[in-house]
């Protein structure tokens, strides 16, 4: 900018330099030229005088350094001239100053050459006698002038043109360094000449009108931010080129990449082709998505275009963790395979026996087993569809179920003695200890957790062995203990326990009976009251159940 106002500057002080010099050179030329003329005519006057008293003896004493006389007669004869034979000279009737002196007494004329690049001034007196006496003197040109004052005129415009420079230089500087000091961030403290009042009036109105905006931006950046960072869902933003231009943390705990990656090409960036594709296809215009493993987790990938009128201005990914989805759905499935087999086999031995006392195949003294049996598959069936339908309530929260007061001790005592008589019949000791704990819970799910346990401890158990329930205080928290001596589970199968229908040892879960759910109710039980539940057990020692409230 500077430069700019420099040469404009020094432009405009030349060209007013070249003006100046063409106009004075004018002016005085034309000012000098009538000078000149003047004193010719009075040189003419004095002249016309001198021949006019003394005749042709005048032109003996006159000296006129520079000048022509010539004397003309009436008729146009050269009586006389200072600088040529008047007998070789041609008529002098038709010149112009000689035909205005005839007319008007006086004339005047000037006359150009353009080989000797000079002009003749005539000046002519009309004399009593009808003579004309004519004085005539050189005048240089404008150019020859200039030509002949060429080295100082020269050097007077180098030094303007210097001096120009110098000023321009410093006027450019001037008037540039208080825009080079206008900012946004001192536009209220800038020091400026008037002329400038207009443009820092409107620096200081745009200056104020972008703080608000920097402050609503920064404001919507930080609701944006906070709203994503949240997320357990991995977001990304790309630009038209598909450069990152926002991540949120979980996009970069999924996708293994830094935060850093800001401003980068994220098929550059991204080791996960699923994602490069996607991200290729939106910022094509297409609305995609695909599935993906990525650190053993299961993820949905969904891509979409953003568009700005018919154009793509960008991209945005969403990364969906589906593997709890999926594992609950795997569940489902498993879940409906084994209500249906479970279901099944109870109906089968049903059918099969109502089928034999109907045909009349079986004899009369076993028709009382035939009879039992159905009975304990209906009763077998009936707890299995009770216990399907606890855990469907207990999945949808049990929201209908009231809180209230209960202490675990009281419970544990309760249940026991509900058990005490499958405790005989399978030769296990059971026995409640401990301390009154109070825990604020559903009381009808709490009997469910006790009651399961100990069933548990008791059908998987040994002749002569032991289920000891107790319960305490330890710190803030209520623990419910159920010890047992049995057969014990394998490390491997202990995380299993608690899967519905899952049973560690089959072949004695068909002797003990039971629908293979109650463990499956203890867990979402506890979960629903935010207990833990901890399992310690080895093969053949017995286990330990601890569930804390």
């Amino acid at each position: 900018m500077t430069k700019r106002i420099f040469r404009s500057i020094f432009a405009v002080a030349a060209v007013v330099l070249l003006a100046s010099f063409v106009l004075i050179t004018g002016v005085l030329y034309e000012y000098f030229s009538n000078k000149q003329m003047d004193q010719l005519n009075m040189q003419t006057h004095l002249a016309a005088q001198g021949v006019e008293s003394a005749g042709a003896d005048y032109f003996n004493d006159m000296d006129i350094d520079g000048c022509r006389i010539t004397w003309i007669a009436a008729d146009g004869t050269v009586l006389y001239d200072s600088q040529a034979q008047q007998s070789g000279m041609e008529n002098h009737a038709d010149r112009e100053e000689v035909q205005q002196a005839l007319k008007t007494g006086h004339g005047e004329s000037m006359r150009y050459s353009t080989t000797l690049m000079e002009r003749q001034l005539y000046s002519a007196d009309l004399l009593p006698d009808g003579s004309v006496v004519r004085i005539s003197d050189m005048q240089y040109t404008p150019l020859t002038l200039i030509l002949g004052m060429l080295r100082p005129v020269i050097i007077i415009a180098l030094l303007a043109l210097l001096l120009s420079l110098l000023l321009a230089s410093r006027m450019s500087k001037r008037i540039v360094r208080p825009l080079n000091e206008l900012s946004l961030d001192n536009a209220d403290r800038i020091e400026t000449y008037p002329e400038l009042e207009p443009l820092t009036d409107k620096l200081r109105s745009q200056q104020n009108q972008l703080r608000e905006q920097e402050t609503e931006l920064r404001r919507r950046r930080d609701e944006f931010e906070a709203a994503t960072g949240n997320m357990t869902e991995g977001l990304v933003l790309l630009n038209e080129q598909g450069s990152v231009l926002s991540i949120n943390r979980s996009a970069t705990h999924i996708l293994d990449i830094s935060r850093y990656c800001i401003g980068k090409d994220i098929r550059a960036v991204s080791a996960v082709p699923q994602l490069r594709e996607l991200a290729e296809k939106a910022l094509g215009g297409e609305h995609c998505e695909a599935h993906a493993c990525l650190g053993g987790v299961s993820y949905r990938l969904y891509a979409s275009p953003v568009t700005s009128g018919d154009k793509v201005s960008g991209a945005v990914l969403l990364m969906l963790d589906t593997t709890e989805k999926e594992q609950a759905e795997q569940l489902r499935r498993e879940f409906s395979a084994n209500v249906s087999h479970e279901l099944k086999s109870p109906l089968h031995t049903i059918s099969g026996c109502a089928e034999l006392l109907a045909n009349g195949i079986v004899k009369p003294e076993d028709v009382p087993h035939f009879l039992s049996q159905i009975q304990s598959e209906a009763k077998r069936m009936i707890a299995l569809i009770e216990d399907i339908i606890k855990l469907s309530h207990l999945d949808e929260g049990a929201e209908d179920m009231q809180r209230e007061d209960v202490d675990l001790l009281a419970v544990a005592r309760r249940q026991a003695d509900n058990l005490s008589q499958a405790a005989e019949s399978a030769e296990v000791s059971l026995s409640v200890s401990g301390e009154s704990a109070v825990v604020n819970g559903i009381p009808q799910l709490l009997d469910a957790i006790v009651h399961n346990l100990c069933e548990n401890a008791i059908k998987y158990n040994r002749p002569g062995g032991f289920v000891k329930v107790n319960v305490r205080r330890e710190g803030g928290s209520a623990l419910l203990t159920v010890e047992d001596n049995g057969i014990g589970i394998p490390p491997e199968q202990q995380e299993r326990i608690f899967e519905r229908f899952y049973r560690v040892d089959k072949s004695h879960s068909k002797e003990v009976g039971g629908t293979g759910l109650g463990l499956s109710i203890v867990k979402h039980a506890a979960a629903l009251h935010n207990a833990k539940i901890s399992v310690a057990s080895a093969p053949g020692k017995g286990t330990v159940i601890t569930v804390a409230f």
